[in-house]
């Protein structure tokens, strides 16, 4: 077995001999990094695999659903086969040429059905692949998962800055972690009966009275920072009557169909369908927090498939010369691997009993330090000089 931490392309457990011993450096590594100022995430679609399907699982099941669509617009299933033959049955791949034609088709105004169906077929299996029962048997696992990051994770200093989790995922996983745990968190919603999408709430700090100063506030324990840069199943668009507040979050039941939710679908091409509010106050926003000084930035289960999201790790690292940027996975195929940056980190490998270290479920349970554990263990630390230097004046 092995493990490897990368620094650009360098191994830094090279000349480390033992699992063990290679463990124990990972969690150290990892664990003196979450003492940085401002701590990010970045979650991809494998933060939630055991529980959503991969795309090539998904393009499996829209080939079971083509003969239908075939029955309503002749061609789709056709089109869908020399697509799958050309493209290697990456639905990626394949809903950007589609997302391409239809722009096409619009700007010289005409009209294939057959692309459109395809299209519309293909966010349907993905829609419904995703609108799971979350509290169900079957994903308590997942559940679980995402409870055990943000309980290790949110527990910071009130004094740092709060945790940012920025997610490509649709799914509502981390919104139930949360409510599960009681934490708090800003997603960039409130309101009243109407939950409407704010920008500005991203701003905002959430503090309380100090029970012990007058007139002094303190800030929020276990307060985190959600933003769904692909949006969710949960959000749709509604006539406000406002100009900008037209996003509401509302009650997805499991099992439905899509109902004009405002869902990014994954394609190299969203940005087609994501310069308008919300994606593009949020992608601002993720832009914005990782140019931060003295920030770090954990990238775990997301494929670097998403020429957008990459475009704007890749500025913060030419502009934030403190940024650290933490790679849970093997990406030497990858430009932020064959750059050979020192702020840049790779970590994967396989544990003894075959589990691989950079998937999400090691990434939590045996890496992540909890630093709720570490506040207290600096706390009698800290107590312990000061009762030695007493001693010592004595």
């Amino acid at each position: 077995m092995a493990f490897y931490l990368k620094q650009g392309k360098r191994n830094l457990l090279e000349d480390i001999k033992g699992d063990e011993t290679e463990l124990n450096k990972l969690q150290d590594f990892l664990s003196n990094l979450c003492n940085t100022k401002h701590i990010n995430f970045l979650l991809g679609s494998g933060a939630s695999s055991t529980s959503i399907p991969t795309m090539l699982k998904m393009a499996e099941k829209v080939e079971d659903i083509l003969d239908e669509a075939e029955s309503k617009v002749e061609g789709v299933k056709p089109l869908y086969e020399s697509l799958k033959y050309k493209y290697n049955g990456n639905l990626e791949e394949i809903l950007g040429i589609l997302y391409s034609k239809q722009i096409y088709d619009n700007g010289v105004g005409s009209n294939d059905p057959k692309v459109s169906t395809l299209a519309s077929e293909i966010e349907e299996v993905i829609y419904r692949e995703i609108n799971v029962d979350i509290y169900s048997e079957d994903h308590s696992l997942t559940v679980d998962l995402y409870k055990l990051l943000y309980d290790k994770m949110s527990k910071r200093s009130r004094d740092l800055p709060r945790l940012n989790v920025f997610t490509t995922n649709n799914d509502l996983f981390n919104e139930a972690a949360l409510d599960l745990l009681g934490i708090d968190y800003n997603n960039g919603f409130g309101g009243g009966l109407k939950k409407l999408f704010n920008p500005s709430r991203f701003n905002y700090s959430y503090s309380k009275a100090s029970e012990t100063l007058p007139d002094r506030y303190e800030a929020i324990n276990n307060m985190v920072y959600l933003y769904k840069l692909h949006g969710s199943i949960n959000w749709r668009e509604f006539d406000s009557g406002s100009y900008f507040l037209n996003i509401e979050e509302f009650e997805v039941e499991p099992g439905t169909s899509n109902n004009e939710v405002a869902l990014i679908y994954p394609t190299p091409l969203k940005q087609n369908k994501s310069l308008g509010t919300p994606y593009a106050d949020i992608m601002r926003e993720f832009k914005a927090k990782i140019s931060i000084p003295n920030s770090v930035l954990f990238v775990i289960g997301y494929s670097f498939s998403d020429e957008h999201v990459n475009n704007f790790i890749y500025y913060a690292l030419s502009s934030n010369s403190s940024l650290s940027v933490v790679l849970f996975g093997d990406f030497e195929d990858k430009p932020i691997y064959e750059v050979g940056d020192n702020r840049v980190f790779s970590i994967y490998g396989k544990h003894e009993d075959g589990e691989k270290v950079h998937y999400f479920k090691s990434v939590v349970e045996r890496l992540l330090p909890d630093l709720d554990a570490d506040k207290k263990k600096d706390f009698l630390k800290e107590f312990s000089e000061k009762l030695n230097d007493l001693v010592r004046q004595q």
